[in-house]
């Protein structure tokens, strides 16, 4: 996997004892070689001071790092200031992002949509950044339709983005049906699936409901038969993410980003089988 994309998700830690367990599996996580790490973001700037000091350690490290930036809530002046620390700071990369409505909010701040992001990035910064946008195989929840959803990942391209990362899935051939309409609709860029494992099967029900990921009924069955038998979740987990990630590499996926949630058991004995650690 050494010629792939390949790309690690951290979200800031909140507490000093976050950001010491954080340091133990980025410590692990490095030996699997990633392209680069990259850090979620907090609308509202409840963990956008997280993510820049996230970043600037794992640059410190001489890793390569880059902050997702959301611009729902967000006005020029703020976000022109937020480019403006990360090129100062040497960082060569970021992940362009519309970002959560935060509950009780409409449209507010000065960007609606990702691609006036991508825009206003480019417009400010020229080619400094490469600029990473989101991608939906199974279609973004809010979108009017999978044809409207498209041609929103269309418009980010058009804007400047270098690259898409999908929200995670299961099905490979969600993935390729993706790829294959997003050529058609005039994508030209590398469009990478992002990897959720699977340790967790409460937690990964309600990160699913919310963003409109599938879990396919015989997966879920599986699961759910499991009751509280971690080490069986786990095990089944690792099988079927790991089979997952073969079948994307094998049809000519271009690389994998694992959303590892601060964890590097799980990512780390996925690589292992894919020959990467």
């Amino acid at each position: 996997m050494n010629e792939h994309n390949f790309s690690i998700e951290f979200f800031p830690p909140k507490t000093q004892e976050g950001v010491e367990k954080l340091r133990a599996v980025r410590a692990q996580l490095v030996t699997l070689q990633p392209a680069y790490f990259s850090v979620t973001f907090g609308a509202g700037g409840s963990t956008q001071r997280g993510t820049l000091e996230t970043v600037l350690e794992i640059q410190r490290e001489g890793r390569e790092a880059a902050p997702h930036l959301s611009c729902i809530g967000s006005t020029r002046e703020s976000l022109r200031a937020i480019l403006e620390e990360y090129k100062g700071n040497g960082i060569k990369r970021i992940v362009a992002l519309r970002g959560d409505l935060p509950s009780g909010y409409g449209m507010s701040g000065e960007f609606r949509y990702a691609n006036e992001l991508v825009e206003f990035i480019r417009a400010e910064t020229g080619d400094w950044f490469r600029i990473e946008v989101a991608a939906y195989p199974e279609v973004h929840p809010q979108a009017k339709s999978p044809q409207d959803d498209l041609q929103s990942l269309v418009r980010k391209v058009k804007a400047g983005a270098d690259t898409a990362i999908t929200q995670y899935f299961y099905n490979a051939d969600a993935y390729f049906h993706f790829v294959d309409e997003a050529v058609k609709a005039g994508v030209n860029v590398p469009i990478v699936p992002g990897i959720m494992p699977i340790t967790n099967y409460s937690q990964l029900v309600r990160f699913s409901d919310m963003c409109g990921a599938e879990i396919p009924r015989w997966i879920r069955l599986k699961l759910a038969s499991f009751g509280d038998d971690t080490a069986s979740i786990k095990a089944f987990g690792l099988d079927v993410v790991a089979a997952l990630c073969e079948k994307l590499l094998a049809g000519g996926a271009p690389g994998l980003h694992f959303y590892t949630l601060n964890q590097a058991a799980a990512t780390m004995e996925i690589c292992r089988r894919l020959k990467r650690g």
